[in-house]
């Protein structure tokens, strides 16, 4: 027991120092983690702050996509077409003119852009102050277009006969049935439905003009010349001076004409002649116009 109490200070004095030492080895993970708190707290600060830059980074994206997304609704007019069009408000009128070739196939060259006046091409749609429902009109012609003014002259003729085709007859129209109601002049030459003959060496006779007056036609070959005559005069007509001759059998009468000669350069100068028998129509066109004329 002796040995006990002299040896216990000194076991105390150990037990003290191993205490020590024990709480100084228990502190060491206290001063790792800390060292684990103040990393995991910096990385929490550095996360937080990278999402803030992110954050700042995907704010300034979505202000651009608001931008592009400022669009404009068009309604583009051409050759009688309406054509819808939406096109970001910030695009010049060069970028406007291509989007117009996109729709319609008009080159941005061929075009001519209308928006109250000419639509200038280095300016903004916003700059022009082009708004919501906007009508831009557009003028030009594509390259099919500018190609078909070059089309066969008798490709035209034809186009020309089958627009005449689709008018209403001239023989049921009023200026003319004023002098047909008259009925077939009782001096008229005989006609032949369906066949061509020669003029005959004779005047044609017999017929009516636009005044209801007799009339007669003589074609004087040896001098190029057509002779109108009626009652009361005799015009003498430079057969090269005569623009065009068109005729339309008469509905009922289909072996009979009604025949126009074109004096002068405009349909009003027509010098209507009625009743030509119709076997004479075509020799009458080929004497006046020349073989290489159809009509």
């Amino acid at each position: 027991m002796g040995l006990t109490v002299q040896e216990s200070p000194v076991l105390g004095s150990e037990e003290v120092i191993m205490e020590t030492e024990v709480k100084s080895k228990e502190a060491e993970p206290l001063g790792e983690d800390a060292e684990k708190g103040d990393t995991e707290t910096t990385s929490h600060t550095d996360a937080e702050n990278a999402t803030t830059q992110d954050s700042s980074i995907s704010n300034g994206d979505d202000a651009d996509d608001d931008d592009k997304r400022e669009m404009v609704d068009l309604k583009i007019i051409w050759n009688k077409n309406k054509y819808d069009l939406k096109i970001p408000v910030d695009n010049t009128g060069a970028k406007l003119k291509e989007s117009i070739h996109s729709l319609t196939g008009l080159p941005p060259a061929m075009q001519k852009v209308m928006y109250k006046g000419l639509l200038p091409e280095d300016k903004t749609l916003r700059e022009i102050k082009i708004t919501n429902g906007a009508k831009i009109m557009v003028v030009g012609s594509t390259i099919n277009d500018v190609l078909a003014v070059n089309t066969p002259k008798e490709v035209i003729q034809q186009e020309v006969k089958a627009e005449e085709n689709k008018k209403e007859p001239l023989c049921r129209q009023k200026q003319h049935r004023k002098v047909l109601d008259k009925g077939k002049p009782d001096d008229i030459m005989t006609a032949v439905k369906g066949t061509k003959e020669r003029l005959p060496t004779v005047p044609l006779s017999g017929m009516f003009n636009k005044s209801g007056g007799k009339v007669r036609l003589t074609f004087k070959l040896e001098q190029d010349q057509l002779w109108i005559g009626t009652k009361e005069r005799t015009e003498k007509v430079p057969m090269g001076s005569i623009k065009n001759v068109v005729s339309e059998p008469i509905e009922g009468h289909e072996d009979y004409h009604m025949m126009a000669f074109q004096l002068g350069p405009t349909e009003a100068s027509q010098y209507w002649v009625y009743w030509v028998p119709a076997q004479f129509v075509d020799a009458i066109k080929d004497t006046v116009l020349g073989k290489w004329q159809y009509f």
